[in-house]
């Protein structure tokens, strides 16, 4: 179709050349705007974006947290449970922290070497007297045997600690060399450091 010039009049301008198409924005100008975008992002959040290690230790972290009563209650348990089990570790290894009053000091500690170092004969009586009950006769000579042991214990016990702890009382040291004496010496608490046998160490202080 032929286009009709007229005098004094001119032909608007293509809207080419003001970046604008008819159907929507030239390349250039979508250009500018997601560069305006990306830059006000980027202004706005005021920190980088976290990696993938970092998103994945953040899920990790509050799928962690306890949400229902129900899991609280059992976090607190665990917590307990695993408290407990360090405490117990500990005080079988001797850290002097975690003993209890009793086993604490200088005195009980030479008390348990000297009980680990013998011989007890209440670590086979007991297992026996137990199968005594079948055999009733037997009874008597192995609590016989038990009493002596105790008694021969006792007395040497008391000559090392006023050797050794002259100072110090001895009240309550034959209740608690007999009684760790009656126990397993793998059920002791805290565990046994010395050998039956074994020698001594000269100082506890």
């Amino acid at each position: 179709m032929e286009v009709r010039r007229y005098p004094g009049v001119t032909t608007p301008p293509s809207r080419r050349h003001e970046g604008i198409t008819l159907f929507g924005r030239s390349k250039s100008a979508s250009s500018s705007t997601d560069s305006a975008v990306t830059l006000t992002k980027s202004e706005g959040k005021g920190r980088p974006t976290p990696t993938r290690k970092e998103a994945e230790a953040a899920a990790r972290a509050r799928a962690k947290v306890p949400r229902t009563r129900k899991e609280i209650v059992a976090k607190q348990r665990a917590v307990k449970s695993e408290s407990s089990q360090k405490v117990r570790a500990e005080m079988k290894a001797g850290n002097p922290k975690y003993m209890l009053p009793r086993d604490k000091g200088p005195v009980k500690a030479f008390i348990r070497d000297f009980v680990d170092s013998r011989f007890s004969f209440a670590e086979i009586v007991i297992p026996l007297m137990i199968v005594s009950l079948l055999v009733p006769a037997l009874v008597i000579p192995l609590f016989a045997v038990l009493m002596l042991d105790l008694v021969v214990m006792r007395t040497r016990l008391r000559k090392q600690l006023r050797a050794r702890f002259a100072d110090e009382p001895v009240k309550g040291t034959t209740y608690y060399a007999v009684t760790r004496s009656m126990q397993m010496k793998f059920m002791r608490m805290p565990k046994a450091k010395i050998k039956i046998g074994q020698e001594l160490p000269q100082h506890y202080r």
